[in-house]
Parts: structure tokens; sequence; C-alpha cells
């Protein structure tokens, strides 16, 4: 082995006995007895199984002088290989697919999953403790009724129906046809166990003093004892000594969380200038076009001068976010050291994360699993994150392979968050090339990384093979396991159902450590009910979650975006959280970020204009519009509270200010409306107020006369939120959270109440509460209430994109999805929501600009 400082090229001769320098196993050696040499150029140590992984789904190279690997004897041959290299016999046997090659390929793999190393003198790292897996309990299967026990053979189709993750007894299937009914349950094998890895010995020591060295330069004061690298690597726990001083500490802490940057004027006033060019230009262009008509053609001239001024009075409409742009930085240390104390629990608020989906046929269960899976490993307390997945279509398909995903976050979580990896959708995470020597320096790292490779591709196989199996339906329909049939075998009329797969007492993951709460919903469904598609789902989670965790902000997103950014939650909280500016942020949109966009970007996916520049404009103004997904909400804004009253008065409305109207849906009679400018004045500012102009006048403040006015109170709310006094008494908790007495048997059957398809009759959903009915693009529609009741969002675009998801790839899914938008733009244009009638003259700017 080289000694230390030694630079240079090794011969081949003094490679004997070394260690490989990528995973800390030794080189070992060829079929011939002589020490195994992976590169011919500069015998950097690499051991057989590292190679023949780097030349199958790494780089191809030589992690040093970055020489191609050539093909050796008794390796596989891969795309790109020449004739040349290797031996001529040797080569054609790479592509007979005999039982003696299949061994040998049978052998590597296992290799790489139960190899064992000797430690050196270095520290040792132990890897993630799969072998002291404990059994977990699993509710039924859900294909063709058969139960399936021991491991699961991918060569088996038959054998690919799911079973649930493990929970604790009491929890089951609950859904309004049987809520008590028990089905029977299976246990699991045991997963297989791993070697212990460790340290490798010299050849990473200098890299590690530079690392070190790196952070000690970037070291921030920081509340806990560990600092973590910006690489997004960090898999070296570095324990910073740098002592902050107390006052120090709090002085920071008092900081704000965020602030707001102005573009320079040195780089906004030139485009400020051309755009006064430009409406300059223009308007000579139409005076032209009005005082010069073409005679001999008047109804074509008149219908091209309609649509030139229609064009301009766009165009102007469109550059008044971009006068005023703003960008944003928060400042994730001080969140830390303001809610996150050293020794303390956690004081961030919980958040309720929602994921839509309807036919897994079209979106792949395959990538829900990788959105779930990012959601689970987000960087945020496991206690503080609750998943709640919409399945709009109650398929089975959907339900096992969520089950499936649960079950395989158990060792996925505990491996995102030791290593600290990007992105934490394993998918996506396995598609990036890794450069060990670069990126990482835990030999055991790459262990871990390869054996986790290996179980995701037996998780791809298990998903892949339920969606083979559900593409022919049984006639009877699809059973479980305990005999009775699927309660969604219609999809148009079935019960509600929920089922927690974890959480609390549903199973801890690998290394003994508690998940976040991973729930399926299916909301119930019967002919002749409106069911309003995606909107009407969200608003069914909306309730769902406010009974079971009532957390006091949202996520939502599209079953195909996924977290890109684990810190994503912690940069909405810097705006949320922030003690000045979250009282009146009603929630915080992200831009939209998509993989798989060819270079060209042919179909303007991308919408660069919008969501860099349009959408920054609008944030100097009141906030951007909410786009349908990468959006955090507040739960207050979603129920129709208003914000805390600022010292200076919205202005009206144009048309509003010249008619007399009022912004309120029911306006009274001016008396009346001063009358209950004054009672606002009684209310504690630091809670949101709500439009309550149904509730008696007896009412003064936040306080009752007597318990009439708090029954009359209590019907009203009833009448707003429906009848559903848990989820009513929710909606009044400020901070969310549910009552300690309550048992999770009454949340639950509570939680299947409020899915039925009956529950927001004669109430206000999809009017004034939750998501808003009535419009094809219910998203813009949602954030245009909010605005109109004084609400300001945020918009932030962290260095790393926050969320990505999947794009249209072809011209018809594109022009479907533009076509869409128009659409819901005419509809609100010319519906009672009209921007132009109860929006304050910025606003109506503001949304005439979309």
């Amino acid at each position: 082995m080289e000694s230390e400082g030694e630079t240079g090229v090794k011969s081949i001769k003094n490679v004997g006995g070394q260690v490989c320098q990528i995973c800390g196993d030794n080189v070992g050696k060829t079929v011939d007895g002589n020490p195994f040499v992976a590169c011919d150029v500069c015998a950097f140590p690499v051991c057989r199984p590292c190679y023949e992984y780097e030349r199958k789904d790494g780089n191809q190279s030589c992690p040093q002088c970055k020489t191609r690997y050539k093909k050796h004897k008794g390796s596989p041959a891969i795309l790109g290989d020449r004739e040349e290299d290797g031996d001529a016999d040797d080569g054609a046997s790479d592509f007979n697919y005999s039982s003696e090659n299949q061994n040998q390929k049978q052998k590597i793999s296992e290799r790489m999953l139960s190899w064992h190393m000797r430690y050196g003198q270095g520290e040792d790292a132990s890897a993630p403790k799969y072998d002291n897996e404990v059994s977990h309990n699993h509710i039924p299967r859900l294909t063709g009724g058969q139960e399936v026990s021991g491991e699961l053979s991918a060569a088996s189709p038959e054998h690919l129906s799911m079973a649930s993750p493990g929970v604790g007894p009491g929890k089951r299937i609950h859904y309004s046809g049987d809520i008590n009914q028990s089905p029977s349950i299976r246990v699991v094998d045991p997963v297989r166990e791993f070697g212990s890895p460790g340290l490798g010995n010299v050849a990473w020591k200098e890299r590690v003093d530079g690392w070190k060295m790196k952070q000690e330069k970037n070291v921030v004061p920081m509340s806990t004892g560990q600092a973590t690298s910006e690489r997004g690597g960090g898999d070296i726990d570095a324990s910073t000594d740098v002592l902050v001083d107390d006052s120090l500490l709090n002085d920071e802490a008092r900081q704000p969380l965020s602030r707001k940057v102005p573009i320079p004027s040195s780089r906004i006033n030139p485009y400020r200038m051309v755009i006064f060019l430009r409406l300059i230009i223009l308007g000579i262009f139409l005076y032209y076009r009005i005082k010069n008509p073409v005679h001999n053609a008047i109804a074509l001239w008149l219908i091209s001068v309609i649509c030139e001024i229609w064009f301009a009075i766009s165009w102007i409409f469109d550059q008044f976010p971009k006068w005023l742009p703003v960008n944003r930085e928060t400042y994730l240390d001080r969140l830390s050291l303001r809610y996150e104390r050293e020794g303390e629990p956690s004081q961030l608020a919980a958040v309720d994360i929602f994921v839509s989906t309807v036919d897994p046929l079209k979106e792949p269960p395959l990538v829900t699993a990788n959105t779930v899976l990012s959601i689970l490993a987000v960087d945020y307390p496991v206690d503080k994150v609750s998943c709640y997945v919409s399945d709009d279509g109650a398929a089975m398909l959907t339900f096992e392979a969520l089950s499936e995903t649960s079950e395989f976050a158990r060792k996925w979580v505990p491996f995102c968050k030791k290593y600290n990896i990007e992105p934490r959708a394993p998918e996506w995470y396995f598609a990036q090339k890794i450069d060990y020597l670069k990126d990482k320096v835990q030999p055991s790292f790459v262990k871990d990384r390869r054996a986790m490779k290996r179980e995701y591709e037996e998780f791809k196989i298990r998903i892949n093979g339920l969606v083979a199996k559900a593409q022919k339906i049984p006639e009877e329909g699809w059973v479980m396991q305990d005999g009775t049939p699927w309660p969604g075998n219609n999809t148009r009329d079935h019960p509600g159902m929920i089922q927690v797969f974890l959480g609390e007492n549903g199973g801890l993951d690998a290394e003994g450590n508690e998940l976040p709460r991973l729930v399926y919903v299916s909301r119930e469904k019967r002919p002749g009910f409106q069911h309003h598609k995606k909107a009407g789902a969200m608003n069914a989670l909306v309730r769902v979650s406010a009974v079971l965790t009532n957390g006091p902000f949202l996520l939502n997103l599209d079953c195909d975006h996924y977290i890109n950014n684990s810190k994503a939650l912690r940069e909405a909280m810097c705006f949320m959280m922030d003690p000045n500016l979250g009282k009146h942020v009603c929630y915080v949109q992200f831009p939209q970020r998509f993989d798989g966009i060819d270079r060209n970007d042919r179909y303007a996916n991308r919408n660069t204009v919008f969501f860099d520049i349009n959408l920054r404009g609008l944030d100097g103004i009141q906030g951007p519009v909410y786009v349908g997904t990468g959006c955090v909400f507040n739960r207050t804004a979603l129920y129709g509270y208003e914000p805390p009253l600022k010292p200076k008065h919205r202005k009206p409305g144009l048309l509003s200010s010249l008619f007399g109207g009022s912004r309120k849906k029911n306006s009274k009679s001016s008396k009346k409306g001063s009358d209950k400018k004054k009672s606002s004045k009684h209310v504690d500012p630091t809670v949101p107020i709500f439009s309550l102009e149904d509730i008696e006048e007896g009412v003064e403040g936040a306080g009752f006369d007597d318990e009439k006015s708090l029954l009359m109170s209590q019907m009203s709310l009833e009448k707003r939120f429906g009848q559903s006094a848990v989820f009513v008494a929710s909606t009044l908790m400020e901070n969310g959270g549910v009552p300690q007495s309550a048992t999770h048997e009454t949340l639950l059957k509570e939680a299947i109440h409020v899915i039925s398809c009956g529950y927001e009759d004669k109430t206000e959903w999809g009017s004034e509460i939750g998501w808003i009915y009535g419009s094809v693009t219910e998203d813009i529609l949602t954030g245009f209430k909010m605005h109109a009741r004084g609400w300001r969002s945020i918009y932030c675009m962290p260095k790393r994109p926050a969320f990505k998801g999947s794009a249209p790839i072809n011209l018809s899914d594109r022009l479907n999805q533009v076509l869409r938008w128009a659409l819901g733009s005419v509809e609100i244009l010319f519906s009672r929501h009209c921007p132009i009638c109860c929006l304050s003259i910025n606003e109506q700017v503001h949304y005439a600009s979309d």
C-alpha cells in the first residue's frame, strides 16, 4: 500500500494484498492466481465486484486516472466494449445465458450483498443494522384472495401480491361498510443479513483532512453539536468544537427567518426603459392604424385593429408584474436556533402532506411510490410529518403498491438520513452517476448504497409484477385475503376507506427509529352525488388530516412530483413560522421543475418566463398564484378565515368603489358594517378573523354571553364546516393537534364520517372553504379566494429545486394542459369570482396578468 502523501502510478507487481479503495474489501486474485488489477494504466486498487459494478452501472472508468475500464477475463461484456478487449472465447461466452453463467452472476450479486471485510486500522463505521430488523405483522393480501408466506419470488408472478406493512393490533382497513371487520394477518420473513463494513485505512486520509478543513471554513453557529456537509453527501459526522456565546445565540435566533432581496436598480432599470420605449412605439403604431383605415376592406381592417388593441392590452398587463420583481432569502440556521434548541423537543410546526392519484394505469404506481418515499425521508422531525395518499379511483393496485412502499421505507429512510443523500426518491437517486472519490469518504457507503440499490431493484420487480397482474381483472372482482370482496371494485359506488400504514404504533424502521405517519384514503362515492374531481379529493384530505393529526400547515403534491430538496419544508417554515410575516401568509408556492425534458425543450415545459420571471414579479405585488402543486398552505387560510387586521385598510376594488359594492358575499347595511368593524377591534389580533356574518349579533369578540350564544355559534360552525363535532373543534385549534383524550379508534370512525359523499351538502365546502369548485383550474380559483380575503402569498426559489415532476412528453398532452389552463382562466373571468369585481387595483392587475 502506498505511503501517506505518495503520488504517482503504482506498478502492477505491488498491488497484491491491497484493499479496495471504494469498498474497503480485499482486492483479491484472478482465476490464474495473480492479483486482480482493474486498471492497466495506474493500477488503482479496486476489487472485482466494484470493477464490475462500475462497468455496468457506474462511470465505466477508473476513479483515479479516468481511463475507461477494459474487459477482463471472466467479466461480463457491456455495451461499448471493443472486440480486442479480453479473450475472444471469453467474450463469446458472456452472451451465452447458460446455467453456468447464471450461477456466476448469482454468486457475484450475493457477494455484493453479503461480503465481509476485515477491519483495518481506521475507525469502525457500522452499516445499517438490517440484521436486527424484527418481523412485522401484515394486514391481508388483496390479490386473488390467497395468502402468501415466505420470500417473494421475482420469477413467480402469481405470488407478487403485496402485504401491508407492520401495524399494531387493532389497526386495519377501515371503511364505512364495516368498520370493525378484522382481517387475518401474515408474518414476513426477516431480511437477509449484511456484513459489517468498516473504514478504509490510508488512502482516504488526505481527502478526509481536506473535507474537515472545508467544514471548518464554512462552519456556522448551530444549536446542535453536528455540522452537516453542504455538498449533499455529508456522510461523516463532524463535531463542531466552536463554542457559541449564549447571548450571541439568542441575538441570532431573534433575527428574521427570511428577507426580501430587491433586484438591483442597475439590472432592472434598463429593462424598465425598454418597456417604456416599447409602450411609446406601440401607442404610435395603434394611432397610425386607427387613423389610416382601409376603405376597400373595412371589415377586415376593423377586426385586425380590435385584435391588435386586445394584444396590446394583454401585453401591458403582462408587464406590470415584471416592473417590480423580488428575490427572497431564507436562513435555515436561524430557524433551527429558534425552534430546535439543544436538549429540548423540536418546536417546528407539524405538516400534513397530501399526494393525490386517480388511475394507477395512467399514473404508474412506481412513480407514486417514489414520491411517497421522498416524503417519508424528508429532513424534518418524524413526529411532525404525516403523509396522506388520496386514491380517488379506489384501486386495489394503489393500495397494495402503497403497502409495499411502506415496507421498503423501513430500509430506505434510515439509509437516506445516515448519508444525507439527495434526492431522496430512489429512482432518481440511483440514476445519478457517483464519483466515490469526490462525493463520499466512507467505504461503508459504497456497500450500503450497492445493497440498497439491489433492494430497490427487487422492490421495482414486485411493483411491476403487481401492475402486470392488475391488467387482467377477475370476473368476480378483486378479493381480499379473508375472502371478502375489495370495497372499491366499483369505482363509482364504494364506501370510504382509510388505512394507517406507518406512524404511531405502526412499526419502526430497520434501525429501530420512528417513521412518519403514512395514511391511505379513498373517499366514499355514490351515484347521484357530485364529487368535484381533484378539488373534492383534496377537501376530503383536509378533513381527514384535521381529525387524525391536524397539522397547522399543509403541503400538496401531485403523485408525479417528488421532493428533490429534503429541506424544502424548512424553507417554507422560514416564512410560515416567522413571527412577523407568517401571520399574513396563506401559502408558500415553489416553482415547478421537471425531469426528462429534452435538450431543446420543444414543448416549453420549463415555462421559464412564467416560473422564473412572472411569479417573482407577482411576489412583489401580493404574491404568486397557486399553480396546483408544490405549495405549502396555512390551514387557517383554507378554512376561510381572514388574516389579522393591519393598521392600514386595504383599498376597495375599482368597480367596487364606483358602484359602492362590497367585497364580501352578503353585504349588510353600512351601519351594521361599521358596527362589525368596531366589534372586530376587540378581537385578539393574533387570532385570524372569520367572516361570521350568519352568527347572531350577541357574539362580541371571542367571548359569549351565555350558553345560548355558545350553542348558536356551534350550530353556525357546523353549518359551515359540516356535521362533525370533532372536525369543528379542530378548526378552533390555532396551533393544530388533536385532543389527547381521543382514542385512535374514535378518530378513525370520525375520519370515515368526514369523507362520506354527503358530508359537504349544505355547507360552504367548495364555495368559501377549502379547494374551490366551479372551474377546471381549481388551483387558481383557490388562491384567488385567499387573496380576496386579504392574505398574501410567498414565492420561494431555493438554490436546489424543492420539487421535481414529470412533464408532458408529447404534443397532445402539452396542448391539452395549456387548453385546460386557458379555459379555466376564461371561466374565472366571466364567473362570479371575477377578480375585477372584488379585488383592489393591485390585485386586479395581479390576476389580469395571468
